[in-house]
């Protein structure tokens, strides 16, 4: 068994600033962009290249290994050549291999394990989101066979891998065609085709106004409200049943009955601007931006916590369904999405969405618009599913071939 820092110099990143981002230059590596076991460059982030002396000790190379160490913690991505020139973000830990003895992509796979990512939250502190400490990974210890088996170990499961990863790239291309469809029938919705015909049966104009946020909330205290701070609901706080903490885990999993976080009467009363209602809207900020959860009638009392904003719409100028649609359209992300970048993730605030514009029709032609929009997405949501539960398999697979070759059972 070895320690992490005996094979590996273990760097920490930087605190960039996104003030001084720019379209090109050199990659930002941020915890968004280290995903399970790859790279994501989605919305990346560049550093203006003049600056590259100035960072020098923050600047990776191809094959560094790259560890998430707040939120999701434990993601571990291997950096390939095509992102460089990159640097290293804050919040983010890089392992350099420093003994020949090791292989990199016996390492990569050891710390994509199920296990690993456990002991990483297991040893996380924080609440709000989980924060792991560089000096617990330092002291984290790997199995380390002679490097033939460690090659032979990585040969098989690259073997079993393959059709896997083969399987998973024909799904993700589907779920791409699913969204590009349903972004299709999202965008006729909210340019008022979807209703033309009903309009016209109806004889009714066309009718959508822009208004903010506030003309649409209950016209009482806290209708529109950001989670407490951080500090406010540490672990302590926590008891075994009471008054349900609400996260982005159930807003990102759209199922507000998963999580098992509770605070007492006397915690509840202290937060109780931000207690929750039955059809609240409530809006992932960090990381996942921008997804929505409408609260059942039938839902737990509790809080949100400092992730996520509330929103209690007054349902007689619009319907909480017409919002989720139309904030997770196109419409609606083209405008947060630029200002989203964060130092370290992805950040929505309260300020960028009172700035946005919501279109406002009838509670009619939101009935209608509803109706439309789900008559067409019905088996949208039955190929979802079903894409869905086997990307599941194809993930437990993987774990399950990792796990058998880490105790030796594949060679």
């Amino acid at each position: 068994m070895k320690k992490i820092n005996e094979i590996c110099d273990i760097l920490n990143g930087y605190a960039f600033k996104s003030k001084h981002y720019v379209d090109s230059g050199i990659r930002v590596i941020r915890i968004a962009n280290v995903q399970d076991g790859y790279i994501s460059d989605e919305n990346p982030c560049f550093y203006p290249n003049s600056s590259i002396d100035d960072i020098e000790k923050y600047i990776l190379k191809e094959n560094d290994l790259l560890i998430s160490l707040t939120g999701n913690v434990g993601r571990v991505a291997l950096l390939n050549k095509e992102y460089l020139p990159a640097a290293l973000n804050q919040r983010v830990a890089c392992l350099r291999i420093k003994e020949s003895y090791v292989d990199k992509k016996y390492l990569f796979y050891y710390l994509n394990q199920r296990k690993f990512i456990d002991d990483c939250i297991k040893a996380s502190k924080g609440v709000a989101q989980l924060n792991l400490s560089t000096k617990w990974l330092e002291s984290y210890q790997l199995d380390i066979p002679p490097i033939k088996e460690q090659e032979r170990i990585v040969a098989k499961i690259e073997e079993l891998f393959s059709d896997l990863d083969n399987a998973v790239e024909t799904l993700n291309a589907t779920k791409t065609q699913l969204e590009v469809y349903r972004q299709a029938v999202l965008k006729e919705a909210f340019e008022g085709k979807l209703t033309a015909k009903w309009r016209e049966r109806n004889n009714i104009d066309y009718s959508f106004n822009k208004v903010n946020i506030k003309a649409l909330v209950k016209k009482e205290k806290n209708s529109l409200k950001a989670g407490p701070f951080g500090s406010s609901l540490k672990k302590e706080f926590y008891v075994s049943n009471g008054y349900k903490i609400y996260g982005q885990e159930q807003v990102i999993a759209g199922d507000e009955c998963i999580g098992d976080y509770y605070v007492n009467e006397e915690k509840y009363q202290e937060l109780i601007t931000c207690k929750v209602s039955p059809r609240d809207v409530l809006i992932s900020l960090v990381g996942t931006v921008g997804k929505v959860l409408i609260l059942s009638r039938e839902c737990k009392a509790g809080l949100i916590n400092p992730r996520l904003i509330k929103i209690s719409l007054d349902e007689n100028i619009m319907i909480p369904e017409y919002f989720k649609y139309y904030f997770e359209s196109d419409f609606i992300k083209t405008l947060y999405k630029s200002k989203v970048h964060g130092a370290t993730m992805d950040v929505l605030n309260m300020s960028m969405i009172k700035e946005l514009p919501f279109l406002l029709c009838s509670i009619k032609e939101q009935e209608q618009i509803i109706y439309e929009i789900e008559s067409r997405m019905s088996e949208y949501y039955n190929i979802e599913n079903t894409v869905n539960m086997v990307l599941q398999q194809t993930s437990a697979m993987r774990q399950s071939i990792l796990k058998q070759a880490f105790e030796g059972r594949l060679l």
